[in-house]
């Protein structure tokens, strides 16, 4: 038998090599022509994803969710003489990692965030990978250590401030 976390370990230390670099800008290349949301079979970060619950089993799946940096601001002046504290200024106190959970979530209404995680980003864009579970698949309602998810006070999470990225940051819970 392997020992998982010493795999992990090993894939870990692979990913951070100089040669998956070159990897990884062949990746943000791809991903830069796909659309915004993209389901995948097989997370990018195995040891991020199983950290974060993932199981390679029926009902969870994954998707890639580009988020575009920068759209956080107030929109730049059209003219005229503006004062001093009106600049452009960031609107919201949630972060960009929350923002595609949120987005994933509105997408994909009958499955709920598990958690989701960081998988790269260029000068225009971030990308996550956000782990969803299906709480009425028949798998996840009969497993003892996931059927807390199929209770009625875990349905949306990611609005909610549930998932980890939503803890993280200043959500306000009247929005």
């Amino acid at each position: 038998m392997v020992n998982t976390m010493a795999l992990y370990k090993y894939i870990k230390k692979t990913r951070n090599s100089p040669e998956f670099k070159d990897v990884q800008k062949a990746h943000l290349i791809e991903w830069r022509k796909e659309p915004i949301t993209v389901r995948i079979e097989r997370p990018t970060k195995l040891d991020r994803a199983r950290t974060l619950g993932y199981r390679a089993k029926p009902g969870f799946i994954l998707i890639r969710q580009k988020v575009e940096k920068n759209t956080r601001k107030r929109e730049s002046f059209a003219g005229g003489r503006r004062p001093k504290h009106n600049r452009r200024v960031e609107i919201i106190n949630t972060s960009y990692q929350a923002i595609a959970e949120r987005r994933v979530n509105d997408k994909f209404r009958n499955l709920e965030v598990l958690n989701s995680y960081f998988v790269g980003k260029d000068g225009k864009y971030k990308w996550y990978e956000v782990i969803l579970v299906d709480p009425n698949h028949p798998q996840i309602i009969n497993d003892s250590i996931l059927s807390w998810i199929s209770s009625p006070k875990h349905t949306r999470r990611a609005f909610r401030g549930l998932t980890s990225a939503g803890k993280k940051s200043k959500m306000d819970p009247k929005k």
